[in-house]
């Protein structure tokens, strides 16, 4: 009896994958912005439970790859943040969702 199963499952999605998409805090933002069209960076710092400076490192790389784009301005005097996923994240983000899926689905039961 063999542990390894009649047909391999195709590896080469998951190996491709977007590393700046892959990891979970990255993943946890982008997937936040797929759905919303923008979001502010107070109410996704509690969302992700990130501290300011870890979110602040994780959306300089993803603001770094063009996947998101933040827009700074001042309400009063306090400043306010807003942060929202690009044509090329959005894609990039369809892109890492169909080879997640495509590796999930060629899984077998």
């Amino acid at each position: 009896m063999s542990d390894s199963p009649e047909q391999p499952v195709d590896l080469k999605p998951l190996i491709a994958i977007d590393q700046v998409i892959h990891a979970q805090a990255r993943l946890i933002v982008l997937t936040y912005l797929y759905v919303v069209e923008s979001v502010d960076y107070v109410y996704l710092m509690h969302l992700t439970r990130l501290t300011w400076g870890n979110l602040s490192t994780h959306l300089g790389k993803l603001e770094e790859a063009g996947y998101i784009e933040i827009e700074k301005e001042f309400q009063g005097k306090k400043p306010h943040s807003t942060i929202r996923l690009t044509a090329q994240g959005r894609q990039a983000f369809r892109e890492y969702k169909q080879s997640m899926q495509q590796v999930l689905d060629d899984l077998p039961d």
